[in-house]
C-alpha cells in the first residue's frame, strides 16, 4: 500500500526516508542486537547520538556558541510555565503578543508567576491579521517579550521579527522551525515541539542565550532549570531517547536536502501553489490577510459548509489525509511542513478542482 498525504498539524509527516532507516534499526541498532530504545541514555554510543543532533542543528540554523541547545520533555505547552520561571528573575511584567490560540495559551500560563502585559492583540480582526509594530505597547522593563511566529490554527504568521531593544525576545516556533533560515542572534530564547518539522510528540528543542541564566525563580523545578539541564547536556534525567534519536535523523536528512534554504524555497513554492488556487476560486476562501498568511498552515473555507463532511470523507478516500480545521475556527487546513512533498499540494489541489466542478 502506497502511503497516504498527511496534512495534519501536528503529530505531522516525518519523511518516509527517516521512517525507513528507524524501521530498519528498530530491532538492531548499530549492529548491537538491541532497539537504540533499549540503550542507557548514558552510553557512549548514545551520547554520541544526542552530541550529533546538537550539532547538526547548531549547523541548520548557524547557532552562536553564546546559545545552549537543550532536549527536554514535555512538547511546547510545558515551555509556556518553564519561560517565566527561568526568565522573570527579580523583574515583575512580561510582555506577550496575542495573535491566537498558542499565544493565548502561552500568556495565561505565564501570568500563575507574574504580570503578563499584552502588548498587541488581534483578537479585534479574528486572528486574520497581525497588529503592526508601531501599534505595540511594549514595557522596556520587562522581563522579555513573547510571541509566535506562526499560528497554526488561525493560519497567521509573521513575515518580520519584532525589534524590542534590551528586552529579551523569546519566540514559539513549534511550526516555523526549520522551515527557512532566521538570524538566531535576533532571539534570546527559541523553544519549539518537536511535532511539527523535527521529529515525533514529546520532545521540544530549547535554544537559549546563556547570558539569560541565573535568572530563574526560586520555585523552579531542577528538571525545568535550563541552566542546570545545560550542564548536564539535557541529561539531567533520563530523556526522551527515541525521539531525539529521531528528530537526529531528521536534522541529517536536512541537510541531504540542502538544508533550509532548500527548505524555505521548496516550503514557498508549496504554499504559493495553494493560495494562488483558493484565490482564484469562488468556491473556496482563506480568511487571512495577504500580509500574514501563512506558509505552514493553510486554513480555507467552503463556499457551502454542509460539504465540509462529504468533502473530508472523498479527500480521505483519495489518501489526502488530516484536512479537517481546528474545531475552534472549523472549515479546512492543510499543514505543509518540511516533510510534506510538492506532489502532495498537487495532489490536494486537483481534488479541490474536481470536488469544486462537481459540487460547487
Amino acid at each position: 500500500m502506497s502511503r497516504a498525504f498527511n496534512f495534519c498539524s501536528g503529530p505531522a509527516s516525518m519523511p518516509e526516508a527517516v521512517l525507513a532507516q528507524a524501521q530498519q534499526e528498530l530491532l538492531d541498532w548499530q549492529g548491537r542486537g538491541v532497539s537504540v530504545m533499549e540503550v542507557s541514555h548514558r552510553s557512549p554510543e548514545f551520547v554520541t547520538v544526542v552530541e550529533e543532533a546538537e550539532q547538526d542543528l547548531r549547523d541548520l540554523m548557524a547557532i552562536p556558541d553564546e546559545y545552549a541547545v537543550l532536549f527536554m520533555q514535555g512538547g511546547a505547552t510545558a515551555q509556556f510555565a518553564t519561560i517565566p520561571m527561568n526568565l522573570l528573575g527579580s523583574k515583575q511584567q512580561m510582555d506577550y503578543v496575542d495573535t491566537g490560540v498558542w499565544s493565548q495559551k502561552a500568556s495565561k500560563e505565564a501570568a500563575r508567576y507574574g504580570e503578563v502585559n499584552i502588548v498587541a492583540s488581534a483578537k479585534e480582526n479574528n486572528y486574520s491579521k497581525i497588529p503592526e509594530m508601531a501599534e505595540w505597547r511594549l514595557n522596556p522593563q520587562a522581563a522579555y517579550l513573547h510571541y509566535t511566529p506562526n499560528e497554526t490554527i488561525n493560519g497567521v504568521e509573521f513575515a518580520w521579527v519584532p525589534e524590542t531593544g534590551e528586552v529579551p525576545l523569546v519566540a514559539d516556533m513549534s511550526s516555523s522551525i526549520l522551515s527557512r533560515p532566521i538570524d538566531v542572534s535576533q532571539f534570546g530564547l527559541i523553544y519549539a515541539g518537536a511535532q511539527k518539522n523535527i521529529g515525533p510528540a514529546g520532545l521540544v528543542v530549547i535554544i537559549v542565550k546563556k547570558s539569560l541564566f541565573g535568572n530563574a525563580l526560586p520555585i523552579t523545578p531542577s528538571i525545568m532549570n535550563y541552566e542546570q539541564v545545560a550542564k548536564q547536556q539535557s541529561m539531567l534525567n533520563t530523556p526522551p531517547s527515541f525521539a531525539i534519536y529521531l528528530a537526529g535523523l531528521v536534522f541529517k536528512w536536512l541537510k541531504q536536502q540542502g538544508g533550509v534554504a532548500a527548505m524555505e524555497a521548496l516550503n514557498q513554492r508549496k504554499a504559493e501553489k495553494l493560495y494562488q488556487f483558493i484565490d482564484q476560486s469562488s468556491f473556496y476562501q482563506n480568511p487571512v490577510d495577504v500580509s500574514c498568511r501563512s506558509w505552514m498552515n493553510i486554513p480555507f473555507t467552503l463556499a457551502d459548509d454542509k460539504l465540509d463532511k462529504q468533502f473530508l470523507v472523498e479527500a480521505e478516500a483519495n489518501q489526502l489525509l488530516n484536512l479537517k480545521g481546528h474545531r475552534l475556527v472549523g472549515g479546512m487546513r492543510a499543514s505543509l511542513y518540511n516533510a510534506i512533498p510538492e506532489q502532495a499540494v498537487d495532489a490536494l489541489i486537483e481534488y479541490m478542482k474536481d470536488f469544486e466542478q462537481r459540487c460547487g
